[in-house]
């Protein structure tokens, strides 16, 4: 185990970081992060070592654990979102950039194993709602899973680093796109529209993350289908997580995560050909 130690002339002070919908307790000391261990963090350095030496420069570095305990990891400068995404996040030329930073994640991401540090299994309980089976593809890539706008630093108005990688695990980057793509376009109800974000074109802003990805006409295809089930997984495993792990899964349940999960993907089902046709014509 690699454990930090502060260097001399380093920074002290400690500056308390916006809490995550789960993780509570992150601070910035210095130029590091220090956030609480976590089951899945020795999982997570494996794979950012793997990034930082796949030459990927949009990750933070893991440094090992501070003498509390806590994971170490570099800073990221730059601009995030905050929980309510301003308006200069609307930005087409940041939502193009996002999807290019995506797809090199995807390339450096390619022929990772992790080995003595496997991510933890998310568990997929049977659906408590009248659902569709849920299709996965098979795990053949370790992604993020949870590029929101908060979790993209974002410097001269384009998307330049990712932090936040307490979800990544097995997917596909088929899978991880578009769930980048449901925050980012974004692709909900518009009933749940943030404040200032009514009058944007989701299908019009799903073109320009498609295009700029690289999305070829069959991934264009199956992206309605895919966006509709991960809606069905998503309520799933929010509904047991709150139930089984409480905290910040219990609270977000409380607020009412899940009928939004539930519009959202009555949405998709409803714009499913629109969203097709916005893809492909």
């Amino acid at each position: 185990m690699r454990v930090y130690v502060r260097a001399p002339g380093e920074a002290s002070d400690v500056e308390h970081m916006p809490a995550g919908d789960v993780t509570e307790g992150v601070v910035r000391v210095g130029q590091t992060i220090r956030r609480p261990h976590q089951p899945q963090s020795l999982a997570v350095a494996g794979y950012l070592d793997w990034l930082e030496d796949a030459g990927f420069e949009g990750a933070p570095r893991y440094l090992g654990r501070d003498a509390g305990g806590r994971d170490v990891l570099s800073f990221v400068p730059g601009r995030c979102a905050g929980a309510l995404p301003e308006t200069w996040v609307q930005s087409e030329d940041l939502l193009a950039s996002v999807a290019r930073l995506v797809r090199r994640l995807h390339g450096a991401s390619a022929g990772y194993v992790p080995q003595d540090h496997p991510f933890p299994p998310r568990t997929v309980p049977t659906s408590t709602i009248p659902t569709t089976t849920v299709h996965q593809d098979p795990a053949d890539l370790i992604c993020h899973l949870d590029v929101t706008p908060q979790n993209v630093v974002v410097r001269d108005g384009l998307a330049a680093g990712l932090v936040d990688f307490d979800l990544a695990g097995p997917s596909t980057a088929l899978r991880d796109a578009c769930n980048t793509a449901m925050h980012w376009v974004p692709l909900r109800d518009p009933a749940d529209a943030w404040p200032g974000w009514e009058e944007l074109d989701p299908f019009r802003r799903l073109r320009i993350f498609a295009d700029a990805y690289g999305w070829d006409r069959e991934e264009r295809r199956r992206v309605p289908g895919i966006a509709i089930d991960a809606a069905a997984l998503s309520y799933d495993r929010m509904h047991h997580n709150a139930a089984t792990l409480g905290g910040g899964w219990a609270r977000m349940w409380a607020e009412g995560v899940g009928g939004l999960i539930l519009r959202r993907r009555g949405w998709l089902e409803a714009n499913a050909e629109r969203l097709t046709g916005a893809l492909t014509d």
